[in-house]
């Protein structure tokens, strides 16, 4: 199905190593228990996505990742007949499969979906737990273990791309944000292996451009960008040039900002 990105992981996929924020491995385990929808709010790159994989993993779920874009249907979720050998048969998508096998379904950026994705989830998420299928005119119940899980940007959202509150207040949501600097020291040092001292001047570093958000910056430098700086350095680029791939340019295309942001560098590490 060419109109998305998806990702499937193994049922029993070993735990991607996330490091808890506050209580939300529980909440999202008290959820799961309940076979309560779950919604994840945040900036990107804040560890969403690392969440929902080591969550899966950790209750020993098979997990369906759909990105979702702007040309992401309901038919991409759900399936569509297509020709294989000369014959038309049905394909399931991503959400079919999870609701037949009682997998983790995630949407990620769901708000960048087409409209007619959220009026699918709505049976899925109350009591009913079905996801009628036109197409074959089923309407399938979904298995145990089944969960959706949904996330989105609040700080990217406009009055054409936000969730409806009739939408929202189906799911359980937790608040996602940068780690503390303590918290991301860990993360950044185990992921990239660098040494801490260096990796605390870049997280002191990331905590001062992430200031700068909604003035000189649309977003805030994300732990991502930060490991992926802290990953360059020690594989042996010099620190200005790393922070400048990493840190920098992604976040912005404005030379004079650039050139401002750099001055703030040389200021952080002399």
């Amino acid at each position: 199905m060419n109109a998305m990105t998806e990702h499937p992981s193994p049922k029993g996929a070993h735990a991607s190593f996330y490091l808890p924020q506050s209580d939300e491995v529980a909440v999202f385990e008290a959820a799961a228990r309940a076979d309560m929808p779950v919604l994840l709010k945040g900036p990107t790159g804040s560890g969403k996505t690392r969440f929902v994989s080591h969550m899966a993993a950790r209750l020993g779920r098979r997990l369906y990742t759909v990105a979702c874009h702007d040309d992401l249907s309901a038919a991409d979720l759900i399936g569509r007949y297509l020709l294989k050998g000369g014959e038309t048969v049905w394909v399931d998508g991503p959400l079919t499969r999870a609701v037949r096998e009682g997998a983790i379904c995630y949407l990620d950026e769901v708000v960048e979906a087409r409209k007619d994705v959220t009026v699918v989830l709505h049976p899925l998420t109350d009591d009913r737990r079905i996801l009628p299928i036109d197409r074959t005119g089923e309407e399938l119940a979904a298995a145990p273990g089944f969960l959706l899980v949904a996330s989105y940007n609040p700080g990217y959202q406009n009055i054409l791309k936000t969730l409806k509150p009739s939408t929202r207040q189906r799911f359980v949501a937790m608040e996602f944000d940068f780690p503390a600097p303590a918290q991301e020291i860990q993360i950044v040092m185990r992921e990239s292996g660098l040494d801490r001292d260096r990796v605390a001047a870049l997280v002191r570093l990331a905590g001062k451009l992430r200031a700068l958000k909604g003035h000189d910056l649309e977003e805030g430098v994300s732990t991502r960008l930060v490991v992926y700086a802290a990953t360059l350095i020690a594989g042996g680029m010099t620190v200005n040039r790393a922070i400048a791939a990493a840190m920098i340019e992604p976040v912005t295309d404005d030379a004079d900002v650039k050139r401002g942001l750099l001055d703030l560098v040389v200021a952080v590490f002399g």
